[in-house]
């Protein structure tokens, strides 16, 4: 098909921004609790964050290689910067009414975001006493000259003060100040006063200030004006030979601090002579993404915006259930050698994952423990249990992917503090990402050994999974734990990749085993026989992988798409994709399962793992999607796609003019995440 791709495909960028679109449809939901909004609102922030960091950093790289890279992106990069910047822009306005609307709902509620130009007297007082104790000891003012160029992170946001006389006597003096939310709260609570609650942001308690910090100064006028700056965000390591991966990206993190700037966001009532002098100060061209903004930047912090006022406010608590087979068990391990066991997060307690590895880590029947290992809470309980078993004897073997995007630094530390303690530490692969998430126990079972396996969706990191909704399976058949044992060999021995029968594994046949899976289903139907499909993923992208869907749908195979995020298929076009429908849910939780269901003539397969379907899963990361061979959960499985399939609550249509429409159908309201919260809470009490 001649420039098929150009008529065949969704942009991967505008598609993206689609998505981000969802989460700012979470924030102006009425039906959410108003807290919530507000965190919706901070997501949305984060993720526009990180999207001018990487996405637009790229794209951005792109417009000097030109009509090279037009086939990658499906538009020219130039093209495709202006419709991102005017998207962007939209939905800022859109970010805004959504702000302005849940401010105004808080006040109902008699909660109040006020400014330094609303305090009453008292509350003056206590700001004022606030910023002497704990906030000006916290600030590094810098005075700007014009020889001086501020080297700035992206990650923080700034004022920018102008110091000046009303009467023009004294020229005008540029000063910056960093907002230190690293150390402090962006929020400060003020005491409540007749049954009314009052929150200051950080920055108008800085701006409160001012008066103190620049007194020294003969000035009767101080303004300040927030910014933030958005820097390039990759990696470039360096090919020294001499130098361990570790030390490279140790020296890549801190040129990522001077990254090229992507994006400039300004308070759009800052005076044209201040935006001009930092704009010259940062280096920046006016085509550089310069965005007018409010009054606040990195709103980010909103996903942390103190939980203040009635439990109504927030979502109801909803702990996680304990899975019916482990719940009150001596031995974990025991329970796994008889039946397999799937773990659904955060639906269901990720302890159980912590348990069975400390279990491993006292158990003498245990040999060895091997893990692979991408992104790490702070103060992990699974790297506690890990050094606990390497100080119990076990032989423990870690592979930390040092360049997982944003936790590199922590990567680092948890690598150190591993190899202090005597567990084995292999820096992923040469050439890929290490993006799996195994588990390997060797272990004793009466006179024979037994492997116990995990394969999973999702990271080992506590945190995420309270709002990641992740699978996780743990087995002892040979089938998987064998297969798995060849990935950790690969890992030891990269020349020694193995051959996968059960298992897919990139990049050596995913793309390969997914088109002969598709494939097989055309054959169903052309046989007379019923072809369906079901697809639960983060992102569809590859473009081998969509022509193949599109040719199984013009043979007759039905064909449903749950995809979260990016989708570059375009469903429901005529001639092209009639069979195939996609939607998105984005509720509560993060949904981050992969889930990939073959109808199989009747005997259905299926699939769970690390991988989506994008070029870089397939070719240069280190995946594994496991076949679910437990009828029973096989069972269970097919119960929650279901779930997710009838929602008409959460779920929007997915389409080529990503309006994100959502999904409705008669009968009762149906809201996935609800329904799969209370499946499983019935089970445990079963």
């Amino acid at each position: 098909m001649e420039n098929q791709s150009d008529t065949l495909l969704i942009n991967r960028e505008k598609s993206w921004l689609s998505f981000n679109e969802r989460v700012l449809q979470e924030a102006m939901d009425r039906s959410n609790p108003l807290l919530e909004r507000l965190r919706f609102l901070g997501i949305f922030s984060n993720n526009r964050d990180e999207f001018f960091r990487v996405r637009v950093a790229t794209v951005r790289r792109m417009t000097e290689l030109g009509k090279k890279t037009r086939q990658q992106l499906y538009d020219a990069p130039d093209e495709l910067l202006k419709q991102i910047n005017q998207i962007t822009l939209r939905q800022g306005k859109q970010f805004d009414a959504a702000y302005n609307d849940v401010i105004k709902e808080l006040k109902a509620e008699n909660i109040h975001i006020v400014n330094e130009r609303q305090l009453s007297e008292s509350q003056e007082k206590i700001v004022l006493s606030y910023f002497k104790e704990t906030v000006r000891p916290n600030l590094v003012p810098i005075m700007l000259t014009s020889k001086m160029s501020p080297e700035l992170t992206d990650k923080a946001s700034y004022l920018s003060i102008k110091l000046y006389n009303k009467s023009g006597q004294e020229d005008t003096k540029y000063a910056l100040i960093e907002i230190p939310t690293s150390v402090i709260s962006r929020f400060f609570i003020l005491p409540e006063n007749r049954g009314h609650k009052y929150v200051i942001y950080l920055d108008d308690v800085i701006r409160l200030g001012l008066s103190q910090i620049f007194g020294i100064f003969d000035f009767d006028a101080i303004e300040s004006y927030a910014f933030k700056l958005t820097r390039d965000a990759e990696l470039d390591i360096d090919d020294d030979l001499d130098e361990s991966l570790m030390e490279k990206l140790s020296k890549s993190i801190n040129k990522r601090k001077s990254g090229e700037p992507v994006r400039f966001v300004y308070d759009k009532t800052m005076p044209d002579d201040l935006k001009e002098y930092l704009m010259d100060r940062l280096g920046l061209k006016v085509q550089q993404n310069i965005i007018p903004s409010g009054r606040y930047n990195n709103q980010k912090d909103l996903i942390s915006f103190p939980a203040i006022g009635k439990k109504t406010l927030a979502y109801k608590k909803q702990p996680p259930s304990r899975h019916p087979d482990l719940h009150s068990q001596k031995s974990l391990l025991d329970v796994i050698v008889k039946k397999d066991i799937l773990l659904h997060y955060p639906y269901q307690a990720f302890s159980h994952t912590i348990d069975i590895l400390r279990e491993a880590a006292i158990d003498p029947a245990v040999s060895a423990i091997m893990i692979n290992l991408y992104r790490i809470a702070d103060n992990s309980k699974i790297i506690n249990a890990l050094i606990n078993a390497s100080k119990n004897g076990k032989e423990v073997t870690a592979v930390v992917e040092l360049r997982a995007r944003f936790d590199e630094e922590y990567n680092i530390f948890c690598s150190k503090l591993l190899q202090e303690n005597g567990v084995k530490v292999i820096f992923g692969v040469e050439g890929l990402k290490v993006h799996s998430k195994l588990i390997l126990i060797q272990r004793k079972h009466g006179n024979s050994k037994v492997s116990i396996a995990h394969v999973g969706s999702g990271n080992f990191h506590e945190g995420n999974a309270k709002i990641y909704t992740d699978l996780s399976l743990w087995t002892v058949d040979t089938r998987i734990s064998s297969e798995v044992e060849k990935v950790f060999d690969f890992f030891n021995f990269n020349y020694k990749p193995g051959t996968y029968t059960d298992l897919i594994v990139s990049p050596f046949n995913p793309r390969q085993r997914w088109i002969e899976l598709i494939d097989r289903e055309i054959k169903h139907v052309e046989q007379g026989k019923t072809g369906h499909i079901i697809l639960k993923l983060n992102n569809l992208v590859d473009e081998e992988l969509i022509l193949k869907l599109y040719e199984a749908s013009q043979s007759g195979v039905k064909i449903q798409l749950i995809i979260r995020g990016i989708c570059s298929l375009i469903a429901g076009k005529k001639g092209l994709s009639e069979n195939i429908e996609v939607r998105s849910i984005l509720d509560r939780y993060l949904e981050h399962a992969r889930v990939l269901i073959f109808s199989n003539g009747g005997d259905e397969q299926i699939y769970i793992g690390s991988a989506d379907w994008m070029g870089r899963n397939m070719d240069l990361r280190l995946e594994v999607m496991a076949p679910i061979f437990n009828k029973e959960i096989k069972k269970n499985i097919r119960k929650l796609i279901n779930i997710q399939l009838n929602d008409n609550t959460k779920a929007r249509i997915i389409d080529e003019e990503l309006n994100n429409t959502y999904w409705k159908s008669d009968g009762p309201k149906i809201q996935a995440q609800k329904s799969i919260y209370l499946h499983y809470k019935r089970l445990i009490k079963d």
